[in-house]
């Protein structure tokens, strides 16, 4: 699988999300919370794109009367049918078994460890004593 750099940390900051293209495919990459996720842009129900839903939480009820929200800001609503996913897995709430948004894996990485790839030219100590240049092999 191969890596792309597709934004800094700054350019999509907790609780929104950047649309990027990779390979022609156009990539939702949401911050929540401080974590990355990113997803196939487009809703497995009838193509929507994901990008514009509502970021939710969950509301979960044990009995008639009483609920609880939970995991505010983790569930993406579909914009045009209200079918939701879950941002960590891609995983949709309305057909868990059989219903999923294809997710890529998302990781933050430092700049400087980008910048040295995998080649490395072979250096050598220089040092310079009086008027001569001596290099240590």
């Amino acid at each position: 699988m191969a890596r792309y750099v597709v934004a800094t940390t700054g350019d999509i900051p907790v609780g929104t999300n950047k649309v990027v293209t990779v390979r022609g495919r156009e990539i939702a990459v949401f911050n929540v919370k401080g974590a990355f996720y990113a997803f196939l842009n487009k809703c497995p129900h009838e193509g929507a794109r994901l990008c514009h839903g509502a970021v939710v939480g969950l509301v979960r009820s044990d009995e008639p009367g009483t609920f609880e929200y939970t995991r505010q800001g983790e569930i993406l609503r579909c914009p045009w049918h209200g079918w939701e996913f879950d941002i960590r897995t891609g995983q949709s709430w309305v057909d868990p078994e059989n219903t999923w948004v294809k997710n890529y894996p998302a990781s933050i990485e430092r700049g400087g460890k980008l910048v040295e790839g995998p080649y490395k030219a072979e250096v050598f100590p220089v040092s310079v004593e009086e008027d001569y240049v001596v290099l240590e092999v």
